[in-house]
């Protein structure tokens, strides 16, 4: 484990907060002291930790890998970010986009047509696990003159095939 400014203030948080409880169970301030130093970590572990994971929407950051992009759709959010801000697709032919990223999953809609547009290609991301998300990450990807001009990242909402309307 990488001990971390914010985990040891989380931990003395943890302890600061057991032992103000545990002080009104109890008076002596040595036994008191003690509980606490012992049940802490369990608390940070078991009850603090997991809690936080759920509330918050962190995520970790991948570089780009066309093979884990292929085999594992549901965790390009993890990815998109380094692919974005290091331009890695950018100037990319409609080709070599389908041998790296695999084949679009649909198209853009262009409302002066009247149809999709296939210059703009969009895939899934996956979504980002937290306990308030109810958006899935999405990547729509512009071409000119066959080649990637933009990444747009954008969210959608989710929706389901049985949810009533």
């Amino acid at each position: 484990m990488i001990i971390t400014p914010l985990l040891v203030v989380f931990i003395i948080v943890v302890f600061v907060l057991l032992f103000l409880f545990l002080n009104t169970v109890d008076k002596r301030k040595w036994l008191t002291a003690l509980i606490s130093l012992v049940l802490t970590p369990f608390v940070y572990f078991f009850m603090f930790y997991p809690f936080i994971n759920i509330i918050s929407n962190y995520h970790h950051q991948k570089y780009f890998d066309a093979e884990a992009w292929i085999k594992k759709p549901a965790l390009r959010y993890e990815m998109i970010d380094h692919v974005i801000e290091s331009d890695t697709l950018i100037g990319f032919s409609k080709d070599e986009i389908t041998n790296v990223l695999g084949q679009h999953e649909w198209l853009s809609w262009d409302d002066a047509k009247k149809d999709h547009n296939p210059n703009k290609w969009n895939y899934g991301l996956g979504i980002e696990p937290g306990a308030f998300n109810n958006q899935k990450d999405c990547i729509e990807i512009t071409f000119k003159d066959n080649k990637v001009e933009l990444l747009r990242h954008y969210q959608e909402k989710i929706t389901y095939e049985n949810e009533d309307k």
